[in-house]
């Protein structure tokens, strides 16, 4: 069992759900690789647990197989549910020095996924477009940071709060040393 109460590491819980929605969609390896816009090799290294995916790799499949985020990164879990600071799946961006940590996601019937973010300056974190509908809200914990639509970031200091389209391109970027904060993903 690891640290997070799971029993699988994150590249494991990534395979299975890969495997499980490409096959539960009925598309092959090359469809969902071409609609991703990665290499057919790629998806077969992270199929088989054995790939380290980055985060922008992982939200290209999953707009490509139609499903929402968390589904990659969540185990089933007890009813309740402890997740300490420094702890829980996490996924690295490719680009930046941004890790998103999944806390919670939508039980079923409901579409929610929540998220504790950190990012370091240096370099903006830039989101392309989600599902269509998506809307993404973020409670900004400490240091301060410039986030929401591409063509209007808005600076968030200590609990501030914004809430923007995530079906359209979208920014995170550090101002200072330490910014961490909750990220909520609405679908549809």
């Amino acid at each position: 069992m690891t640290r997070d109460g799971s029993t699988a590491t994150p590249q494991a819980a990534i395979a299975a759900s890969l495997r499980r929605e490409r096959t539960r969609a009925g598309l092959s390896l090359t469809e969902v690789a071409n609609r991703a816009g990665i290499a057919k090799s790629t998806l077969s290294q992270l199929e088989s647990g054995s790939g380290n995916p980055s985060l922008e790799t992982l939200w290209a499949l999953c707009v490509a197989l139609d499903m929402p985020f968390s589904q990659l990164l969540d185990p089933p879990r007890p009813a309740v549910s402890v997740i300490r600071a420094g702890e829980g799946p996490v996924v690295a961006a490719e680009r930046s020095d941004y890790r998103a940590t999944l806390l919670a996601a939508g039980p079923p019937n409901t579409r929610r996924d929540m998220f504790r973010i950190t990012a370091e300056p240096g370099h903006a974190r830039d989101s392309d477009p989600h599902t269509p509908g998506v809307v993404e809200h973020i409670l900004l914990a400490t240091g301060r940071a410039m986030a929401g639509p591409s063509d209007a970031p808005v600076e968030l200091r200590p609990g501030d709060y914004i809430s923007y389209p995530g079906d359209a391109p979208h920014v995170f970027e550090a101002l200072e040393a330490g910014t961490w904060a909750t990220l909520v993903i609405e679908y549809p």
